[in-house]
């Protein structure tokens, strides 16, 4: 019978069994982290007893298999115990409607209450018939899973069940175990291991110790973009000018740092581009800025005048000074003849990826919680990505840079 505490050394992994024919790779899969030593506690869904046997894990666990939130006298509350003391929780397999339930947040049987229940990383291996897979429901409860930090392991292509042949075909066990081997070792994501830099917010240019020139960005796309970095396993300075307890809130883990004018943008920019992998700026800077007076100006004296100056570009500073490897995003807010600016841009600053808003497009830009982008890479290939939260487009977007990356980008 299970303790109150697992007794062995090694990793704990909740194994969450779903109702699918793959099913039975599970045991192997739990015979392979046996033998090296984790500690499995398996959650078995009431569909997949129809595939497996709870008996044949309990046979082989650390602990007996568990199926039911209710009943068991050793564990009165099962999914707060697997949750707490699991250092690892992997689905496999994991189908359509586990994976449906996850995204929604449901708690309707042992092993979706503990995934809610738990803050260890979760693996989810997806296995189903093509048709499923492909389904657009299904890669929007999947990008929604993976921005909230889950790991997923995507199918293969191979035979499947009825003798059909497509994707959907589960990971091989001794995949799944090579990566659940890396997740025990510190990888969160494809963003493991870098360093990331992102800008938020738009600038603000002081005309006189009252007013500023600023512009409509509320750093919304930004914070997303740090965010979804951060829960991509990515370490994430973010440069702000929006003030947090008036505006946006940002995960904890990232490193934010204040600041309000293009100069102290540039400088903080500067300081920290070395040792970014990554550096993404989507903060709207201020193309001019004005010398302040140390006054407050006075209508009484009339209409003053501004002696307009540029600020330093930082995008293409950032680009002369890149180091091998570095990924540098930029973003072009544009109202007219976008496209056109956008490739304009994209020539002119030498960036990897220039990242289009129309900004007068409905639902899309500043202020909104939405957004809709065209991301071009260097050599202008557009990939267009529709209206959806800034959380979303920050997904597509870091996925192209932890390509990029991975690929050694320059």
């Amino acid at each position: 019978m299970p303790s109150a505490t697992p007794s062995s050394y090694g990793p704990r992994v909740v194994l969450g069994v779903a109702g699918g024919i793959a099913a039975y790779k599970s045991v192997e899969l739990l015979r392979r982290l046996c033998d090296a030593g984790y500690h499995v506690m398996p959650v078995l869904t009431p569909d997949a007893t129809r595939f497996v046997g709870a008996v044949t894990f309990s046979a082989l666990a650390s602990e007996p298999a568990r199926t039911s939130l209710y009943g068991d006298p050793t564990t009165p509350i099962p999914h707060t115990y697997l949750g707490q003391h699991a250092d690892l929780i992997v689905v496999a397999p994991a189908t359509a409607h586990l994976i449906a339930r996850y995204a929604m947040g449901l708690a309707d049987d042992l092993l979706t209450a503990t995934l809610l229940a738990s803050r260890a990383p979760v693996l989810l291996c997806p296995a189903m018939h093509t048709e499923m897979w492909e389904q657009p429901s299904v890669q929007e409860n999947l990008a929604t899973l993976r921005r909230r930090g889950v790991m997923v392991l995507e199918p293969v292509a191979g035979r499947l069940a009825g003798g059909d042949v497509g994707t959907g075909r589960l990971a091989e066990p001794g995949v799944i175990f090579e990566l659940i081997e890396r997740i025990v070792h510190g990888y969160r994501g494809p963003l493991s291991g870098r360093r990331v830099l992102v800008s938020a917010g738009g600038t603000r240019e002081p005309i006189d110790p009252v007013r500023v020139i600023t512009n409509r960005s509320s750093g919304r796309q930004g914070y997303a973009l740090a965010e979804v970095a951060h829960r991509l396993g990515a370490e994430v300075t973010l440069l702000s000018t929006v003030e947090l307890n008036l505006a946006l809130d940002v995960v904890r883990g990232v490193d934010v740092v204040a600041l309000e004018t293009a100069a102290q943008l540039y400088e903080a920019t500067m300081t920290r581009a070395d040792e970014s992998d990554a550096v993404i700026m989507a903060a709207a800077v201020a193309d001019f800025t004005v010398k302040p007076s140390p006054e407050k100006l006075k209508r009484r004296d009339g209409v003053p005048r501004l002696q307009f100056e540029p600020t330093a570009d930082i995008v293409a500073d950032l680009v002369a000074r890149r180091h091998a490897g570095q990924v540098i995003v930029a973003f072009a807010a544009e109202s007219n003849d976008v496209e056109v600016n956008a490739l304009a841009k994209l020539r002119a600053k030498g960036v990897d990826l220039l990242v289009l808003n129309d900004v007068n497009a409905p639902g899309v830009g500043f202020e909104h919680s939405t957004n809709a982008v065209t991301i071009y890479g260097r050599d202008e290939s557009a990939t267009t990505v529709s209206l959806r939260s800034k959380e979303a487009i920050s997904l597509a977007i870091l996925t192209r840079v932890a390509s990029l990356l991975s690929q050694g980008a320059q």
